[in-house]
């Protein structure tokens, strides 16, 4: 008979407003505010019953006993009375009998539900999940529920994820550097390991698992093959012990030479028998010591990377190898499409060129990482056209949670409106409505393997994430890996509640400006279709007009084509016709630049400075409209959190009052450098009624930044 694994539970919550540095993310635990749903919670929350003593039910209570402690400023016992309020956890089969009613059975192995039952005569909320893990991730549900003040007294709750690999992409270095990261340093200390256990380790499994998190890679995509030597791999053992209680399989990132580098193989092809052979003798040993290791992520022939194609052999051949290498245990490989080369015409297009020839030539368990957009996380990007275009390959959805061109750690941006909209974005692949979501969750292609990964924004900082609103993004990122229908507003309610308070005037302040941050760092960067005009390696600040670096297409110039013609970057028929990697329907949306979305217009379209737009001003006053604006309304997010000071602790509101100031001073920079540079070709004057810039463009041009973060490494 299958056994199901279960609980029962009740509870209570408040806020103090004594400091706090950020560290505890959103599991807080804070004692509940309100007196009446206080009351009503510590009546229904008596105690906890464990009916198993696995690792996941070990934590689970241990977790549920933290929350209901801080949350209803009481301890809650565990036992084995069943009592009203109780919780139950354990194996389904152990105390089916006591239940009196059918409770919710949830969906798949990860799923859970949530029921309000009789047992033994007595009203108990049960939390049950096919497995374990189910379990825990209804436990954090339950604690999301108290924390946000929802009822619990009549629950028909049920949850299963909508995808099947839930990652998180760490580039972190061995040296502990964090390429693009804004939040210190790497999480792990390399040095320490493996007999050394951090308890931020512990207590960012916990994170993960709340926000339903699977899987995670611990090493840079640009990765080193010492990883995978024994005294690595026993320094990851450390780590996938202390992760495999929360439900999360650890992943390596895998360098495509290691034969070479390791072994001193004269070459590294990956039909080259022997090289096969060592691939396999390592993937043993490394599940010899992880065995639930989850598999290899690989970025190959890409920004130096070696791969397949040093050997004339092509990503599937590779691919496959490795999936060979993992499949007697049930491993996967994921394998990086973030390719582009000096030879094409248009970055836009090399992924697309590369992979769709390889749509049906990988093995069934490998699956294709792409880049959300077809450049590189630009703050607005059309969705790649590889969605939609490999119909016999399963796609991983990779974002980066980490603000590489979103202002980096200093800007305050919510990007979950981000992630919507390329889930939201309409492929036509078959010829008829399929969304980005319907295509990585399996629906438009009947893919069985599903995942979505996020290069995390996470370091040693004390709040993890540099700046405290960072945290909204990764837990925003793990919501919408579980349920991608979840809305960027429910999402921004439930971690505002349970990072700050349930003060009804300062969540409905904060999330406004949360909801908005995005588009309005849009207008102040790169409006109406510019990108890429950061400054070279760092990313940090503007600079449109560097043209320095060996390549084209790794200058801001070539991305933006500026002339005293107009600017912009022509895609269509007349241009690189990028366009046409698109379904037909989704190309006709872009083709007239008269009736192209206008946030995509510098995208696909090398336009007029006098080219007509919709507000019935030209581009060049439409360009200064939205850089203008866009600063004006950061101003107003600096005069609109000065006045929630006193809903919160002043540590955490000083944090983010002294970032806002920053964004701002950075959000004019941006707008008068790249406002400055435009004009040159332009030939128009800024208009008069906007306050004119106080600093010339030479001095824009001159600033350096040698230590920018994030960079190299």
């Amino acid at each position: 008979m299958k056994k199901w694994t279960l609980f029962l539970i009740v509870i209570a919550i408040t806020i103090h407003s004594q400091a706090e540095n950020g560290y505890d993310l959103w599991l807080r635990y804070k004692k509940v505010e309100n007196p009446t749903i206080l009351a009503t919670y510590t009546k229904s929350v008596t105690n906890i019953i464990a009916t198993s003593t696995s690792e996941t039910i070990r934590v689970s209570t241990k977790e549920l006993k933290t929350g209901f402690n801080g949350l209803l400023n009481k301890p809650i016992a565990v036992s084995t009375i069943i009592q009203n309020g109780s919780i139950i956890i354990g194996q389904f089969s152990s105390i089916s009998s006591l239940i009196k009613q059918p409770i919710n059975i949830p969906a798949n192995d990860e799923g859970y539900s949530i029921s309000t039952v009789v047992v033994n005569g007595k009203s108990c909320t049960v939390i049950t999940g096919k497995n374990d893990i189910g379990v825990l991730y209804g436990c954090f549900q339950f604690l999301r529920l108290l924390q946000t003040n929802q009822s619990i007294s009549a629950l028909h709750i049920q949850s299963s994820p909508k995808l099947k690999l839930r990652l998180l992409n760490h580039w972190d270095n061995l040296n502990r550097h964090v390429e693009r990261g804004y939040a210190g340093i790497a999480l792990w200390d390399w040095h320490k390991l493996p007999d050394y256990i951090d308890q931020r380790y512990i207590d960012y499994a916990r994170a993960n698992a709340s926000i339903g998190i699977n899987g995670v890679t611990v090493t840079n995509v640009n990765a080193n093959a010492q990883v995978l030597t024994k005294p690595y791999l026993e320094k990851l053992k450390a780590l996938a012990d202390v992760f495999r209680p929360y439900g999360i399989k650890i992943f390596l990132t895998a360098r495509f030479s290691a034969p070479m580098e390791l072994d001193k193989f004269k070459t590294a092809d990956p039909l080259n028998e022997d090289v096969r052979t060592w691939w396999k003798n390592k993937t043993e040993e490394v599940y010899s010591m992880i065995p639930d290791f989850g598999g290899y992520l690989v970025k190959a022939n890409s920004e130096g990377q070696p791969g397949p194609q040093n050997y004339n052999r092509t990503h599937a051949d590779g691919a496959n190898m490795l999936a060979d290498a993992v499949a007697s245990h049930h491993g996967i490989v994921i394998w990086r499409a973030f390719v582009y080369s000096q030879d094409s015409d248009d970055r836009f297009k090399q992924a697309y060129d590369e992979f769709k020839p390889l749509d049906g030539q990988f093995k069934n368990n490998v699956l294709v990482q792409v880049k959300n957009g077809p450049i590189d996380f630009q703050p607005r990007e059309p969705f790649s056209p590889l969605f939609g275009a490999m119909k016999k390959t399963p796609l991983v959805m990779e974002f980066q949670i980490t603000q590489e061109y979103l202002g980096q750690a200093t800007h305050l941006v919510y990007e979950a409106p981000l992630f919507k909209e390329t889930f939201n974005a309409e492929t036509y692949a078959n010829g008829k409505s399929n969304t980005v979501a319907q295509v990585i969750d399996g629906e438009a292609f009947n893919n069985e393997l599903t995942g979505m990964s996020g290069v995390t924004n996470i370091g040693n900082d004390i709040n993890w994430t540099g700046h405290l609103f960072g945290q909204a993004n990764w837990y925003a990122y793990g919501r919408l890996a579980w349920d991608l229908d979840l809305s960027s507003e429910q999402i921004a309610d439930e971690w505002i509640r349970q990072t700050f308070t349930n003060e009804s005037a300062f969540i409905k302040i904060t999330k406004n400006i949360m909801m908005n941050s995005r588009e309005m760092l849009v207008n102040y960067m790169t409006p109406l279709g510019l990108h890429h005009i950061m400054g070279n390696g760092h990313h940090y600040g503007p600079a449109p007009w560097s043209n320095t670096l060996a390549r084209p297409d790794w200058n801001p110039v070539y991305y933006h084509k500026a002339d005293n013609n107009g600017v912009g970057f022509n895609r269509t028929s007349t241009g690189t016709n990028a366009l046409a990697q698109y379904s037909k329907e989704v190309a006709a949306q872009y083709l007239d630049s008269n009736t192209c979305d206008e946030n995509y217009l510098l995208w696909f379209h090398h336009v007029s400075w006098n080219h007509p737009m919709k507000s019935g001003r030209n581009l060049w006053n439409e360009m200064c409209y939205r850089y203008y604006t866009a600063v004006d309304q950061m101003k107003e997010v600096e005069k609109q959190w000065a006045g929630l000071e006193k809903y919160i602790d002043q540590e955490r509101f000083q944090h983010v009052k002294m970032l806002l100031g920053t964004q701002r001073k950075e959000a004019i920079w941006w707008r008068n450098a790249c406002l400055l540079y435009f004009q040159t070709f332009s030939k128009q004057p800024i208009p008069s009624t906007y306050e004119q810039p106080d600093r010339t463009l030479e001095y824009y041009k001159s600033l350096r930044f040698p230590f920018a973060p994030g960079n190299g490494g």
